[in-house]
């Protein structure tokens, strides 16, 4: 598909960002699954059902504009995602293991964080305020998620692997 004006550039973000909510909502599931640390699993299931809201935004967005929401596949996404499987499957032990989910969720983060930031950006290019909101709702949903994996590793889960 070619992309031929700054609106259609802006939908397709949207379209990408709910191919990322997609694909994480599923992975968060099998993260929080594989997680040994209470705090970390609690965390990683809350954060899949906020990411289900995330991406309830988006297609409300994409509808409003008669966009389709399934029109895109995120590859990044996917090959993040895949790093993550692959990761888990060298880490031996519940501690190691932990760090290395909290690795690979900040990762999975900040490129979330990425590309809501463009998104929003775009939004207020557009001057679509009301959408330009709701995409900085979600942004400072996952920069509050980045921040609580942050403390979680540092405080409890990266000493455990440390001692290991």
């Amino acid at each position: 598909m070619e992309i031929t004006n700054f609106k259609d550039m802006y939908i397709a973000e949207l379209q990408e960002l709910v191919s990322v909510e997609s694909q994480l909502s599923d992975a968060l599931l099998r993260m929080a699954g594989a997680a040994a640390h209470p705090a970390l699993k609690d965390l990683l299931v809350h954060h899949r059902a906020e990411t289900e809201i995330q991406k309830q935004r988006l297609i409300t967005i994409l509808e409003k504009h008669g966009a389709d929401p399934s029109a895109h596949t995120d590859q990044a996404m996917q090959a993040l995602i895949n790093e993550t499987r692959k990761m888990l499957g060298m880490l031996a032990g519940d501690d190691l293991r932990d760090a290395g989910l909290i690795a690979s969720a900040q990762k999975l983060e900040h490129y979330e964080i990425a590309a809501y930031g463009t998104a929003a950006a775009l939004a207020g290019q557009l001057d679509l305020r009301d959408e330009q909101k709701m995409l900085h709702r979600s942004l400072d949903e996952e920069r509050q998620v980045d921040a609580l994996l942050t403390r979680i590793a540092k405080r409890e889960v990266n000493p455990d692997a440390l001692a290991a």
